[in-house]
Order: C-alpha cells, then sequence, then structure tokens
C-alpha cells in the first residue's frame, strides 16, 4: 500500500507531461500543456503586469469537518468577480487514495495535498483529472466535487450551454450549466485578480512551507478551530452511520479511552493544536502570512471577523460580502440543514450543548485538554454546567498575528 502512495507522488509531479489537450468545440488547442505560457503569449494573463503594484493574494482556509468552514469559505466565495474560489478540491484525491492518519503514509499524503495544492493556486486544474471518477474526458467532467459551491465555476464563460441527459451530481445551484470544462475553468483562474481554497484534508500546517516560500504565490493561511465538544456532536449528527460506537457508548455511559476511534479524535485534536502552535509562534516563513480565528467569534461577530479577515489578506471587503452575511447569519431556526450555510449564527454555535451527553464531553475534554486550553475553550466537571446557557464555556480570548 505504502508504494503505491509513493506512485501517486511520482506520477503527480508528471501530470503536466501527461495532459495533451485534444480539440473540441469546446475546448480550443494549444501548443502547450502549461496553459499559464498559453494565455501569457496570447495576451489574456495581462494581470502579471499588474503584480508588484497590486499583488495577487493566495488564500487557504485550513480546517476540519464540521468547523464552520463552508460557511466562512462563503466569504470568499461572494468576493465579486475578482475572486477565484474551489471548495474542497482535495477530496478527489482522498476518495481515490486511502491515506492512513500515521507514520510513513501521512508524510506521503502531506506531499500530495501539498502540491496539488501548489498546482491549483498556480490554476493547473488540470492536475485533478487523475483523480476525478469517472476520468474526465477531453478535459470536460460532470463530476466534480461541490462544483455548485464556487461561483466562479458556475459563471460565464465556465457555464457552458446545457447538455440534456447529461447528469451532473454536483451541479450549480442558480443556472443550468454543461458539464464543467476543466481548461476553461483554468483559464477563469488566470484571468482572476485573487485565489481562495477551502480544504479540510490538510493536517500540518509546517507540511505547506514551501508554498510560503514559493515566489510566485503571495500565500495567506487561515486556519479555523472549534471547540471539539461541539465538532464531535455535529459529526455525529452528518455523519451518523459512521459514530455507531460513539452513540452506543453515550447510551451505557462507558467509553473506552483506548479505542482506535477515540484515539484518532486524541490524533486530531493534536494536530490541530501543533499546526496552531507553529502559526501563532510566528516563524519567518509565517511572519503576516498566518491567522488563527475560532468558529465561536465568527458566529457572534461575523460581520467584524470577516473585516478583520479581510484586512489580514490585504482584499477589499466587498459589499457584495456584506451583504451575504447580512443575509446568511440571521436565519429563521428553521432555516438551513446540516450543510447548509444560512442558520442563525448567533445561535447555532451552542446547539450541541443540548445533544452531547456529558460522559462524552468529558472523553473530549481528556483527549484534547491541550488544545481546548490553547484555544480558550472553558473544561467543565460539572453535567448541569453543559445545559446552562447563561454560563459561557468560551473564554475571551485574542490571538495576535501580524497583518502585513
Amino acid at each position: 500500500m505504502l508504494v503505491c502512495f509513493y506512485l501517486i507522488i511520482f506520477l503527480f509531479h508528471r501530470v503536466s507531461d501527461k495532459l495533451t489537450p485534444r480539440q473540441t468545440p469546446q475546448t480550443p488547442l494549444y501548443p502547450n500543456d502549461s496553459i499559464s505560457v498559453f494565455l501569457t503569449q496570447n495576451g489574456s494573463y495581462s494581470s502579471l503586469n499588474n503584480e508588484r503594484s497590486n499583488p495577487r493574494k493566495h488564500i487557504l482556509l485550513m480546517a476540519t469537518t464540521r468547523t464552520g468552514s463552508s460557511f466562512v469559505g462563503e466569504f470568499f466565495n461572494q468576493q465579486g468577480s475578482n475572486m477565484f474560489y474551489l471548495f474542497e478540491p482535495l477530496w478527489h484525491v482522498e476518495k481515490m487514495v486511502t491515506f492512513e492518519a500515521r507514520g510513513a503514509n501521512a508524510v506521503a499524503a502531506s506531499i500530495v495535498y501539498r502540491d496539488i495544492l501548489q498546482q491549483l493556486f498556480l490554476c493547473d486544474l488540470h492536475v485533478l483529472e487523475h483523480f476525478i471518477s469517472p476520468l474526465p474526458e477531453h478535459h470536460i467532467t460532470p463530476s466534480l466535487f461541490r462544483r455548485g459551491s464556487s461561483t466562479s465555476l458556475c459563471e460565464d464563460p465556465v457555464c457552458t450551454p446545457f447538455v440534456k441527459k447529461t447528469f451532473e451530481k454536483y451541479h450549480c445551484k442558480n443556472r443550468r450549466c454543461g458539464p464543467l470544462n476543466l481548461t476553461l475553468a483554468a483559464e477563469s483562474c488566470l484571468s482572476k485578480q485573487h485565489r481562495a481554497i477551502k480544504t479540510v484534508r490538510v493536517r500540518q500546517l509546517e507540511s505547506l512551507r514551501p508554498l510560503l516560500e514559493d515566489s510566485r504565490l503571495h500565500m495567506k493561511i487561515i486556519q479555523l478551530v472549534r471547540d471539539p465538544r461541539a465538532i464531535l456532536a455535529s459529526r455525529m449528527v452528518a455523519f451518523s452511520s459512521k459514530y455507531e460506537n460513539w452513540k452506543k457508548w453515550a447510551v451505557n455511559g462507558e467509553v473506552p479511552i483506548e479505542d482506535e476511534e477515540v484515539q484518532k479524535l486524541k490524533g486530531n485534536c493534536e494536530n490541530i493544536r501543533l499546526s496552531a502552535e507553529v502559526g501563532l509562534s510566528q516563524p519567518s516563513w509565517l511572519k503576516a502570512r498566518y491567522m488563527l480565528v475560532r468558529y465561536e467569534d465568527i458566529a457572534r461577530y461575523p460581520m467584524q471577523k470577516a473585516a478583520e479577515m479581510y484586512r489580514f489578506t490585504g482584499i477589499p471587503f466587498t459589499r457584495q460580502v456584506k451583504e451575504w452575511i447580512l443575509k446568511n447569519t440571521q436565519g429563521s431556526k428553521e432555516s438551513g440543514g446540516v450543510y447548509s450555510t444560512k442558520k442563525n449564527s448567533s445561535e447555532q454555535f451552542e446547539k450541541w450543548r443540548f445533544r452531547m451527553p456529558y460522559q462524552l464531553a468529558q472523553v473530549v475534554q481528556k483527549v484534547c485538554g491541550p488544545a481546548m486550553e490553547l484555544f480558550g475553550y472553558k473544561l467543565i466537571e460539572d453535567p448541569m454546567i453543559l445545559t446552562n446557557r447563561s454560563i459561557s464555556l468560551l473564554e475571551e480570548k485574542v490571538f495576535h498575528f501580524t497583518y502585513l
């Protein structure tokens, strides 16, 4: 299995050589496999001339599942016509190759994820073709995960005419488009002033160091964290079938601390904590490039926190984003579902306290204590406190970072 992982890496570094564009009605033939060279030669990549005076920003929203990352990602997706946003492109890689959480396989995963992110930030979207199933034909696919979560992939000219009898599971939400043409998407990416990617699959911040040191990228990393008790409660609802053991433990009141699933939770918390400690220490390669933000603070003060994030990235905080935030943080109690980005944010972030059994909260505190202390999540020793909304489980905490 390990050999397979390194074979994937070997193939990845040769992806550019293996992509041979073929002429189709929607995919123009060009003489070089590097789309950036093609567009530069044809005058379409004019923003290169503006790079020094108005540098392009590359933003990575780094999180774990059920931390509110889809909601926060919309802060950038809704930015406007000068932003190219991708929602979880690494999903395809994880589906194609199963990486174990520890040891050499974890190292292999971090290398693959890092290098693919690098290519995506450079608008080489064709790099995903080896991981999309079924394989794209002529660089066209109906199977890109959550395409509809990226405004850039659903606007002209990327939105090609609708094709009847072609099933696209992750279709655009507000208009009917044909299957995604990755060449057109790459051209759109190159034409945008800024690029942002949301991912929950990067485990260690330090693995991204080569991206921060790549002179072609002006990288900014925003690490999103959330109370691990809330994360577990949310995952037990969203991924119910994968948490049968946790539900049994909640009923019988006994949780085997050494169980693999509990240790996996501990490992996740440690990865998050270690990444945050690296980021907050502001090493030279991360100076003015890293920001830590708690989901709970965004839920309580969405406009303020969004403004801080935009100030950190150096990108204008547009009226379009502000309007989206106002519209999507004041929903009714009935609005949205587990994957919705439209909720009453000030109420949502504490709902977990009323559906998580106290014994499970204790287990999370035991294995995630160091991370909770770092991020300012209060530990509780009384089950009555858990459901007492008048008692906050959140310390008022300021995380220092450099804007410029």
